[in-house]
């Protein structure tokens, strides 16, 4: 087979990481890639969300199967046109996708169909939601943008000043342009936050192994919100009993909800949960793959991907067995200094051979190749993912290798993982 993956981040790196396993794949190409990518798979100049020009580049390769990995293309409807031009594809179909691309529908879904959240209120005008949070007063709170907004369009104020800043400023002052037509405000909820990716083919969803988050700049859970700086998987909070719990309150109504509003998911289906006093409920659904929680849940992936992939496109996912590696994953990404704001690109990066360093694997989100150099090009510029017989291993192998790969002013968080090994105690 030979293989399209639409992106060029960390994820979709890990993703080709895992499709180079399979025995069937004989080439992979990936649109638009980036440095380290070019190591495993044929890169070509096409933006992510080019749909004409990934579906032109599609013909040209004969391309057998097509991974659409990022949120915006998949929110545009690139699988429709895809699947209309007769590509296989993994990704679910933009009336799907819907469930990421706004979060007023989703949080209108579960309040129609009685999935667990946090309460919430929708405006589409400033002067409404400040009235709001004046009247409320509960702080901190939660105010989303309504689209897409590169994992960024949440805030969660400590004071009526804050809230009333954020509000215009997404509203307002567009700093997510469109997204933020409509805002999302919402009780703040408290517990262990847990990350669950599931394969689904719409009939049936076979969740991932479940992993952890770290989504501030800073240790201790200080700074701005980012992208994420690493995850480790399994996390611990997450048990059996509660796995259980949210089979049958949050996976399966949720499958059943798209599927009632005529909207079948089929694809990576992303449940980000809190594990409240009161029980699970879910703080966000994302339509594809996480980002870096990919870089820890697929490296203790053992059944063939391609076979899953095709399955849930056959949708036959029901017949096909699922098995995961015990071992315990870490990954810490490396960043721009400045990142998640202003940062440099272009900086040599040294302590790698071919992309990759020993004992780890390498994955890259923002690398370019500038001749034969590996140089930085984004904020998150490596994800650093090792697997151990637990937790503790995995991430001593991982910043054993953080610290033999150098670029000026690199930033990584020193705890990830911290709290995963506090539960454990």
């Amino acid at each position: 087979m030979k293989v399209l993956v639409v992106g060029g981040g960390g994820r979709e790196h890990a993703l080709i990481r895992k499709i180079k396993e399979s025995e069937r794949v004989t080439e992979i190409a990936c649109c638009p890639g980036n440095g380290g990518i070019s190591y495993d798979a044929q890169c070509y100049p096409v933006s992510a969300t080019d749909t004409d020009g990934v579906v032109k580049l599609a013909k040209e390769i004969k391309a057998d199967f097509v991974v659409v990995a990022p949120d915006d293309p998949l929110v545009a409807g690139m699988v429709d046109t895809l699947n209309e031009a007769g590509f296989a594809t993994f990704g679910p179909k933009a009336a799907a996708a819907v469930i990421e691309g706004s979060k007023v529908f989703s949080k209108n879904l579960m309040l129609k169909y009685n999935i667990p959240t946090a309460e919430y209120k929708v405006f589409d005008n400033a002067e409404d939601a400040v009235s709001y949070v004046r009247e409320k007063n509960e702080f901190p709170t939660v105010i989303k943008a309504d689209g897409l907004a590169l994992g960024k369009g949440v805030i969660i104020p400590e004071s009526f000043a804050e809230a009333e800043a954020g509000i215009r400023e997404i509203m307002q002052d567009k700093i997510f342009g469109e997204s933020g037509n409509n805002v999302v405000v919402e009780e703040f909820l408290t517990g262990p936050e847990v990350s669950v990716l599931a394969f689904t083919d719409g009939k049936c969803v076979k969740p991932m192994v479940s992993s952890m988050d770290h989504k501030r700049a800073l240790d201790g859970d200080k700074g701005l919100n980012t992208g994420g700086m690493g995850t480790v998987s399994p996390n611990p909070y997450y048990t059996d009993e509660i796995a259980a719990e949210c089979m049958d309150k949050i996976f399966i109504p949720t499958i059943q909800a798209m599927n009632a509003e005529g909207r079948t998911f089929k694809g990576c289906l992303y449940f980000g949960l809190m594990l409240t006093p009161k029980g699970p409920k879910v703080i966000e659904y994302n339509c594809r793959f996480g980002d870096p929680e990919t870089q820890v849940v697929l490296p203790r992936l053992k059944t063939d991907i391609m076979d899953i992939f095709e399955a849930i496109n056959n949708e036959t996912l029901s017949e096909l067995a699922i098995e995961w590696s015990d071992d315990a994953a870490a990954c810490v990404i490396i960043a721009s200094g400045g990142y998640p704001k202003a940062y440099p690109k272009g900086l040599e990066i040294t302590g790698l051979e071919n992309g990759q360093c020993d004992g780890v694997v390498v994955y890259h989100a923002g690398t370019a190749l500038n001749g034969d150099k590996l140089v930085t090009s984004g904020g998150r510029v490596l994800g650093i993912t090792a697997l151990g017989k637990d937790l503790q291993q995995a991430l001593e192998k991982s910043y054993a290798a953080v610290d033999t790969i150098q670029f000026e002013n690199k930033h990584f968080r020193k705890d990830i993982g911290k709290r995963a090994l506090d539960a454990c105690k």
